[in-house]
C-alpha cells in the first residue's frame, strides 16, 4: 500500500556549531564543578533545551546581581555586555563564555572598523539579546536599524566615514536590501565579506526554499522566541506554502493536513534532533508515512571549548 504522507526532512536543520558548543559547555560545567551552575539569560532560545539544562541543576537568571557571589556561571551563546563582564568580576563569578564565536567576531569587526574612526551601523533587531551584548562591546558610536526605511532616517553625512555589521541569526538574504541601501546612500561605507555572517540561518533558509518546491505544507521546529525559527516560517510563506512553527509534536494541529500528501519538516539552530524525531513519530500516529531527507550542504564546521571546559 502506497504511503499516504511523505515527510521530507530538510537538509541541513536543527543545531548549529555555535548552539551545539553553548549547551556542551552548560553540561560540561554542570558535570565538572556540580551544580548549581548559573546561566546569564536563556543559553539558547529554546524551552525544551533550557528545561533539560535546568533537571540538571543549570540556574538560569536575567540579572548577574542574581548570582550569588563566587559562584559558576555561563554566559550565553547570545554575547553580554563589557559592563555585565565588570560586575560578574566584582561578584568574584568564575566566568565561562558560551558566546558563540561566530558573535565574538562581530564584536572584533565593530572594534577595528571603530579603531579607524568609522562610526558603526549595525543591522539587527533592538529587542535581539546578541544585539544589545554587542551594542555593549564596542566603544564607538552605533546606529541600529532594521529596515530600509531607518536606513533613510539615518541623520548622517552622505560622506560620512561609516561601516556596517550584522547580526549573525540574520542570514546574506535578511540583510542584503538593507546594505544595498547603506550602500546607494553612504559614499563612504564599508563591511565584511558576506561569508562572514553566520552560515547557519543562510543554509536553512536556502533549504527551506528548495524544500517548499516539492512539498504542500511545511513544519518549523523552534521556539517562539527564536528569530532563526521565526523566519524560517516566514521564508517558507514566502516562497508559497502553508508553515507553521511549532515548539513540539504536541502543537501539531491535524486540520492542518487536509489534502496534504507530502510534508517539509525542519527545525531552527537552537532546537535539538529529538524534537525533529518526536515530530515524526507524532505524525505516524494519524497516517502511514514515508520519511525522505532531502539533499543539502553537510555542515562540518565546529568550534572549540573554552578552557574552564575542556577534557
Amino acid at each position: 500500500m502506497e504511503p499516504k504522507l511523505r515527510v521530507v526532512l530538510a537538509t541541513p536543520r536543527g543545531f548549529c556549531a555555535g548552539v551545539a558548543r553553548a549547551v556542551e559547555i552548560v553540561e560540561r560545567a554542570l558535570e565538572r564543578y556540580r551544580p548549581p551552575v548559573y546561566v546569564y539569560h536563556e543559553i539558547v532560545h529554546n524551552r525544551h533545551v533550557i528545561e533539560s539544562l535546568r533537571a540538571k541543576g543549570a540556574i538560569f537568571v536575567e540579572r548577574i546581581e542574581e548570582i550569588p557571589p563566587l559562584s559558576v556561571t555561563v554566559f550565553s551563546a547570545h554575547g553580554v555586555t563589557r559592563q555585565v563582564e565588570e560586575k560578574a568580576q566584582a561578584l568574584g563569578l568564575t566566568t565561562i563564555d558560551a558566546t558563540c564565536p561566530l558573535v565574538h567576531k562581530v564584536h572584533n569587526q565593530g572594534r577595528h572598523y571603530a579603531a579607524r574612526g568609522r562610526s558603526i551601523v549595525y543591522i539587527g533587531e533592538s529587542d535581539h539579546q546578541e544585539v544589545k551584548g554587542t551594542i555593549g562591546q564596542i566603544d564607538a558610536p552605533i546606529h541600529l536599524v532594521e529596515t530600509i526605511a531607518d536606513v533613510i532616517a539615518l541623520r548622517l553625512p552622505a560622506d560620512a566615514p561609516l561601516a556596517y555589521i550584522t547580526q549573525t541569526t540574520l542570514s546574506v538574504d535578511d540583510t542584503r536590501a538593507i546594505i544595498g541601501a547603506l550602500t546607494k546612500r553612504f559614499t563612504d561605507i564599508v563591511g565584511p565579506d558576506t561569508d562572514d555572517i553566520c552560515y547557519a540561518a543562510q543554509n536553512r533558509q536556502s533549504a527551506v526554499r528548495e524544500m517548499a518546491r516539492i512539498v504542500d505544507l511545511i513544519l518549523v521546529v523552534g521556539g517562539r522566541n527564536s528569530h532563526n525559527s521565526n523566519r524560517l516560517v516566514a521564508v517558507a510563506r514566502e516562497s508559497g506554502r502553508r508553515a507553521y512553527l511549532i515548539a513540539d509534536c504536541n502543537e501539531i494541529d491535524q486540520a492542518w493536513f487536509e489534502n496534504v500528501k507530502v510534508v517539509g519538516l525542519t527545525a531552527g539552530a537552537s532546537a535539538p534532533e529529538v524534537l525533529v524525531q518526536n515530530v515524526i513519530a507524532a505524525l505516524s500516529c494519524h497516517a502511514e508515512i514515508e520519511v525522505a531527507e532531502m539533499a543539502g550542504l553537510t555542515e562540518t564546521m565546529t568550534f572549540r571549548l573554552p578552557a574552564a571546559v575542556s577534557p
